[in-house]
């Protein structure tokens, strides 16, 4: 899938309501599950430890919530591309929700949709909503709105 390019941040504004991109896929393995628990300090079972968590509700390890939105910037750079921006700041998240779980393995995707854009000085603040999900099933395992402030 192709980067999707904009050649101006104010070319956004007609854009609310509408698609932005779709990512490349992401794999997450355990590797970056045990980097991430240890980054933070979550060690729960059900997300470092193969053998318990194989006797647990999911059968194998899972994501923690907080790690597949922390990927939102990999799956976002991979989507689209804003061509006069010189620096893009996270302002925060309006929503957020895990409707399911990452399974160890599984392939992220994402989908990004403008809902708001408000002119500030120096660029503008977007909400952009993202719906990730994992091959093979329809059920999202995120949902956010995130707020980011883009600077021209």
């Amino acid at each position: 899938m192709a980067l999707t390019r904009y050649p101006r941040l104010a070319d956004l504004a007609t854009r609310v309501g509408l698609e932005l991109a779709r990512s490349e896929a992401l794999s997450v393995d355990q590797a970056r599950i045990d980097a991430f628990a240890h980054a933070t300090g979550d060690l729960q079972w059900i997300h470092v430890d193969p053998l318990r968590a194989a006797q647990g509700p999911f059968g194998t390890t899972i994501a923690h919530g907080f790690l597949t939105l922390s990927l939102l910037p990999t799956l976002m750079y991979s989507a689209f591309a804003i061509d006069d921006v010189r620096v893009g700041i996270n302002y925060g998240v309006n929503r957020l929700r895990f409707p399911a779980p990452v399974p160890v393995g599984s392939c992220l995707r994402a989908v990004f949709t403008l809902r708001a854009f408000e002119p500030i000085e120096g660029g503008a603040q977007l909400v952009i909503e993202a719906v990730v999900t994992r091959d093979g099933h329809d059920k999202p395992v995120c949902v956010v709105e995130q707020v980011v402030r883009q600077f021209t």
